[in-house]
């Protein structure tokens, strides 16, 4: 069962006749899975995609190889191309990318810890970049990430 605010988001998708896309990496579809577990997921769930690996960044949504070696997979400016890409890619009147780190092994700092999520949301009227950091298991850190999206989706939407 999805969370509230999962629910209440999904509900005000619906009641503007949104769509949404959903572009990930660390939460691999958990994010796309939530919405679709609303009962509006019909209404608002245009689909989504899970570039998990390098490859699938890089070749399917074109983000350039100089950019994940300059910044790493997990960034701010790696989510911002996947969200950039999903757009071309989805279509949908709200795209969402993210990348994170919900295990050690990545590209974690001390700057950039286990935990730690970044966010790109693309709305007709704008964007919205945003990063933060999370502790717990895997899964406490990807659904405090999806709350989180929810949240800002709510906080930004303005009338079609």
């Amino acid at each position: 069962m999805p969370s509230k605010i999962v629910l209440e988001c999904a509900a005000a998708l619906a009641s503007k006749g949104l769509k949404i896309a959903f572009i990930e990496s660390a939460t691999a579809g958990r994010m796309c899975s939530e919405f679709a577990l609303s009962p509006h997921s019909g209404k608002i769930l245009r689909g989504g995609l899970t570039c998990y690996e390098v490859f699938v960044k890089e070749n399917i949504l074109h983000v350039p190889h100089e950019l994940v070696e300059a910044h790493s997979p997990e960034s701010a400016e790696v989510t911002q191309a996947l969200g950039k890409g999903g757009v071309q890619l989805l279509a949908s009147d709200i795209t969402v990318a993210v990348t994170g780190l919900i295990a050690p092994g990545g590209s974690e700092t001390e700057e950039k810890p286990v935990g730690t999520m970044f966010l790109y949301l693309i709305f007709p009227q704008g964007h919205v970049s945003h990063k933060a950091i999370f502790t717990g298991s895997p899964e406490s850190i990807i659904l405090k990430t999806v709350d989180l999206t929810a949240q800002l989706i709510l906080e930004n939407l303005q009338e079609p």
